[in-house]
């Protein structure tokens, strides 16, 4: 199976390869929200520099990188169900996990580029995070990243309907940028919401790089999040992996 992974996985770069604008364009808008949207953390807190809030800032924006980019990366599979393509790769003689895995594999590899690209933007307009927490947090979004590859392709599997599953993501969207702190910490919220918070994995997710970007390892939402994002990754890509073998099937 190893070797199927990294045929689909050549081939799903190759393609990415020949058309590197989209993911390109997927950067536009965290750059945005850094250059316009970082002023206005640092202003929520008395004398913080626009440095200090690039680094409460920055990790959010790297897991909002993570989790949209891959959440609609599932809609190119519809494409390929209608056109029967998807349907004939798995009837043949290869290892169905292998095309789900080398696609996630592929979006892995994506996102880790955008989000060297947009720290590199951080950087120059001044952060400075701990560069061995550094690394690790780029660790974690492979992770998260997998997650949400795998609830794309899973959902695009079961769906099928391009319309059907924008409406399922878009759903989920606002709470998942409201309730994992991304945009603004959850010290902020109101109490019922940062109850909500505490059950949703993403949080973790930003509380651990934000701690990391400190280089505070300590912390229990580094491995909380690791744990919690590594086991969810492992159950949506065997959810899709699953629903492709009920098409072959």
């Amino acid at each position: 199976m190893l070797k199927h992974t990294a045929l689909f996985l050549g081939y799903e770069l190759r393609r990415s390869a020949a058309n590197p604008v989209w993911p390109l364009f997927g950067l536009l808008q965290p750059i945005l929200y850094l250059l316009f949207f970082s002023p206005l953390v640092a202003g929520t807190v008395p004398g913080q520099s626009r440095a200090q809030a690039l680094q409460e800032f920055a990790p959010g924006v790297m897991v909002m990188v993570a989790l949209f980019g891959s959440l609609f990366v599932g809609f190119g599979v519809i494409a390929e169900i209608r056109s029967g393509t998807l349907e004939r790769l798995a009837a043949g003689p290869v290892h169905r996990p292998a095309i789900i895995l080398g696609r996630v594999g592929r979006d892995v590899i994506v996102l880790e580029i955008q989000l060297v690209l947009l720290l590199a933007v951080a950087t120059l307009m001044g952060l400075r995070p701990d560069v061995p927490g550094l690394l690790l947090d780029l660790a974690l979004m492979a992770v998260i990243g997998a997650l949400a590859s795998g609830i794309s392709y899973a959902v695009a599997l079961t769906v099928r309907q391009e319309n059907a599953m924008s409406q399922i993501l878009q759903f989920f969207a606002l709470p998942l940028i409201l309730f994992t702190g991304i945009l603004l910490p959850m010290s902020l919220a109101p109490s019922w919401m940062r109850a909500v918070a505490e059950i949703n994995p993403f949080y973790h997710t930003v509380e651990a790089g934000r701690a990391l970007f400190r280089g505070d390892f300590s912390t229990a939402a580094v491995p909380l999040a690791f744990g919690l994002g590594a086991g969810l990754a492992v159950l949506t890509v065997a959810w899709a992996v699953r629903c492709l073998q009920r098409i072959a099937d």
